[in-house]
């Protein structure tokens, strides 16, 4: 059995879809995931990069894109009054939720995803909302206490050495698969295609920067 580590943040709706369509991308697999929130702005931060949704033209096109792609995969997704928004708070209630040291599970994590991305076209930081998703998952944890914001700004840094840019990422046996589409190519790692084991995913990595913009 595979353990996967399954990286995300729930302000990105191509982790919304990757969560729901994992279990069909890995059907008939033997694996495990560990679902690991992780502060895409931090990561956008340390890499020096823009989040899709602060290029407008790529914005558009990534409301498209994931609307066409929840259509086609046959799952709700309904884009939240405010994009981007303040995803600490849900972050912090994800972590909350688990014991310390421990990741939340899978319902959880569900739950929060459907909070932001199948609301109706509400806001995902309205603080209504946010104190009756509070309720509904009982945290175990104060997600205002100290012991969560640190957990968070770890596990952010973990994603960071793992060489994690983006959400949802998954990583197994070293190798980081990033966003709904790096599902297949997972899969076929997974099944063990002889593709990974021939040198070609480390020959791919390693063309030489021609050019670096600074």
């Amino acid at each position: 059995m595979k353990a996967l580590t399954f990286w995300f943040d729930p302000i990105s709706p191509y982790a919304h879809l990757a969560f729901h369509q994992l279990p069909q991308a890995l059907q008939g697999l033997s694996y495990s995931v560990t679902y690991r929130p992780v502060l895409f702005a931090g990561l956008l931060k340390h890499w020096g990069q823009l989040g899709p949704a602060e290029i407008q033209p790529k914005r558009e096109w990534t409301y498209r894109q994931v609307r066409w792609s929840a259509h086609r995969l046959g799952i709700k997704l309904d884009l939240p009054a405010e994009h981007p928004f303040n995803s600490l708070p849900l972050l912090r209630l994800l972590l909350a939720c688990a014991e310390p040291g421990d990741t939340p599970n899978r319902w959880v994590c569900e739950r929060v995803l459907a909070h932001v991305w199948e609301s109706g076209g509400t806001s995902a930081v309205d603080p209504e909302r946010l104190h009756l998703l509070r309720e509904l998952l009982q945290p175990v944890q104060d997600p205002d206490g100290d012991a969560v914001k640190l957990a968070l700004r770890e596990a952010t840094d973990e994603a960071v050495a793992k060489g994690v840019f983006g959400v949802p990422t998954v990583v197994v046996d070293g190798r980081a698969f990033w966003g709904l589409d790096g599902l297949e190519m997972l899969a076929e790692y997974l099944r063990g295609a002889g593709w990974f084991d021939s040198g070609q995913w480390e020959q791919a990595a390693a063309a030489r920067a021609g050019v670096v913009r600074r």
